[in-house]
């Protein structure tokens, strides 16, 4: 048994996996139902990863049984949320040819390319509304809202940490990283709460000023965590 092969390596995504499913929660009516669908969603996530990578690999024999562990638990988690709630069916269904894309990348061996983080991140951002829906949530306006929020939250993070990994010597990048993040403080500053522009003149300064100090990727992920957190904290303020 190879724990690697049980765990993903995208530090990352664990935000992305969590913050989507609170927007949605703190915005709705939290309770029981949020429990179940946070060990559901979790699950999911835990057998995307192996089973991505027996796509890209095509080595069915390493990766076959975290698919099938995570597989077994998965199924009655899910069986009985569908039977308590069986929209989530339809929900789920946005899923698919998002996931569809992931694959496609992964048979490639393109993971790192920013459509297929992009596809990643709507297909995460989707659980505001599942999270929304199920805590009674009815303003299919303000879910859209979240989920933007979200969605363009997470790009900008994967603008920024290219800039400090992969294309971290690519001023042209940088500078697209920066653009983005400028855009996203001026959109806020006209559109949103005063909690969410500060947050995103947070996230523009980390843009800025991060990828100039020779950051390395693991403080640089360890501080994501606390940027998670401000998004999160804004969201709560304006919309809990």
């Amino acid at each position: 048994m190879r724990i690697r092969d049980y765990i993903p390596n995208q530090h990352g995504a664990w935000a992305m996996l969590v913050v989507p499913f609170l927007f949605g929660m703190l915005a709705s009516t939290p309770g029981a139902i949020h429990g179940l669908l946070f060990v559901c969603w979790l699950l999911i996530y835990l057998l995307m990863f192996p089973l991505l990578q027996w796509i890209r690999t095509g080595k069915a024999t390493r990766f076959r049984k975290p698919v099938l562990f995570y597989g077994v638990l998965l199924v009655p988690a899910a069986a009985i949320l569908v039977i308590l709630r069986p929209v989530i069916l339809l929900l789920a269904l946005l899923f698919v040819p998002l996931f569809g894309i992931n694959a496609l990348y992964a048979k490639r061996k393109r993971e790192r390319a920013l459509l297929n983080d992009i596809a990643a991140i709507v297909q995460f951002s989707l659980m505001v509304f599942i999270s929304y829906q199920l805590g009674g949530g009815t303003d299919f306006r303000l879910a859209m809202e979240l989920f933007l929020i979200s969605t363009v939250y997470f790009i900008g993070t994967a603008f920024y940490v290219k800039t400090i990994i992969r294309e971290r010597n690519n001023k042209r990048f940088y500078a697209y990283s920066v653009t983005y993040h400028l855009v996203l403080a001026l959109l806020a500053i006209w559109f949103l709460s005063p909690a969410l522009q500060l947050a995103a003149m947070v996230l523009l300064a980390r843009a800025v000023w991060f990828p100039r100090t020779g950051i390395t990727a693991k403080p640089s992920g360890m501080l994501e965590i606390v940027y998670s957190v401000i998004v999160l904290a804004a969201v709560w303020m304006t919309y809990a």
